[in-house]
């Protein structure tokens, strides 16, 4: 039977306060939120029922695509129905009553030190690494040293009573990262009702420029593919997968051709989901479309 109080909410992996807490709030502000320790258990919540939806990350703007999602996706046994792209704004968080020249010690997970480095440089701090963002803000809330920060979102900050010494420390105030939203069934858009991305997998077959015929197809029926990336499956180095996403809706006469000729060069072709474009995609091609002055 599946746990009525949690079918609605949005699981996530972090602890509250993460940035894909932040996420599930903003796509889904009406349906409650389910940490999990791992992303294995926030897609098992949902295909066990416990939860709605996941929120799983899949790529930063700087720290490149998150490691590990491109082998849970393909077997999770669920579908990717939306894409949500959230800008993230670091706070230097401390203790209530300590003072920013006071700091001496931050703590943070790798990423967020790496992109925080000229405040870290800026003000002689000694960094220290820890699991994650959220969980930084928890230990230096319990530490209670006016002397110790953490780098976390505003929300950590919030929950653990913690105050903002200073907002949006990140260095690059592109940083972004991507989420994809998963559920147990597909959810297909019309084919007319707008821009929409395909995500799919593949393994092409062993033969010599097997790859470039299999791609030929979306060439020359004027398809974009906007995502390409390859991982080993198996253990085996010659043993390829594909994870693409294709902007296009698989019932468009374009996209069949384009599959027709991907499939007659794979092994293996399965679509994990098709979703509406999210604007931000458009926003980010258009600004580096503009030529500079």
């Amino acid at each position: 039977m599946p746990n009525t109080q949690h079918s609605m909410s949005v699981a996530f992996q972090g602890m509250p306060g993460a940035y894909s807490h932040i996420a599930c709030s903003d796509v889904f502000p009406d349906l409650d939120v389910l940490p999990c320790i791992s992303f294995e258990d926030a897609l098992a919540a949902v295909r066990n029922e416990q939860a709605r939806y996941a929120m799983i990350p899949i790529e930063n703007s700087l720290a490149g695509r998150v490691a590990d999602i491109h082998h849970l996706l393909p077997d999770s046994g669920l579908h990717i129905i939306g894409e949500y792209y959230l800008p993230v704004h670091h706070h230097l968080l401390g203790v209530p009553g300590s003072r920013l020249e006071d700091i001496r010690t931050v703590y943070s997970h790798v990423h967020a030190i790496g992109q925080c480095r000229t405040l870290i440089r800026d003000l002689g701090l000694n960094a220290v690494i820890a699991a994650d963002t959220a969980g930084s803000a928890r230990d230096i809330a319990s530490l209670g040293d006016p002397q110790v920060a953490a780098i976390a979102s505003a929300l950590a900050g919030e929950i653990h009573g913690l105050v903002s010494l200073k907002a949006n420390v990140e260095d690059a105030t592109h940083n972004t990262t991507r989420f994809v939203v998963m559920a147990r069934t597909p959810l297909v858009p019309a084919v007319e009702s707008g821009p929409v991305v395909t995500g799919l997998i593949f393994q092409v077959r062993n033969v010599p420029s097997s790859l470039y015929k299999a791609l030929g197809g979306f060439a020359t029926n004027n398809v974009n593919m906007s995502r390409l990336e390859s991982y080993q499956i198996n253990g085996q180095f010659i043993s390829t997968r594909f994870f693409a996403e294709i902007e296009g809706h698989p019932a468009s006469p374009s996209m069949i051709r384009a599959m027709e000729e991907l499939e007659f060069f794979s092994t293996e072709v399965r679509i994990l989901g098709v979703w509406p474009a999210h604007p931000y995609r458009f926003r980010a091609r258009n600004r580096d479309m503009v030529p500079e002055q």
